[in-house]
């Protein structure tokens, strides 16, 4: 995913890498986080909050998603800064 950004010129857009491996629950609720795991990666999170319109750019999120991760801004709850295995 990170090569992705570099070959298709995106790197301009990373910011801040705001999270991988930290022990919690999911915020609000009772379950663990992916990030419990190390299965999860937050990008950007000041300007990607929880329940607010994401900020990433279609092209960003592709080299992503194109490599099997799930992004949390298409979620009902939108979490913009989430990507997950």
């Amino acid at each position: 995913s990170l090569n992705e950004l570099i070959a298709r010129n995106l790197t301009k857009e990373m910011k801040t890498w705001d999270g991988c491996f930290i022990i919690r629950q999911k915020r609000g609720l009772s379950s663990l986080s992916m990030h419990s795991w190390g299965l999860a990666v937050d990008i950007n999170a000041f300007e990607n909050q929880l329940n607010q319109q994401p900020k990433l750019s279609k092209e960003f999120v592709k080299c992503f998603t194109d490599n099997g991760l799930t992004w949390g801004g298409t979620w009902d709850r939108k979490d913009g800064m989430h990507f997950e295995f």
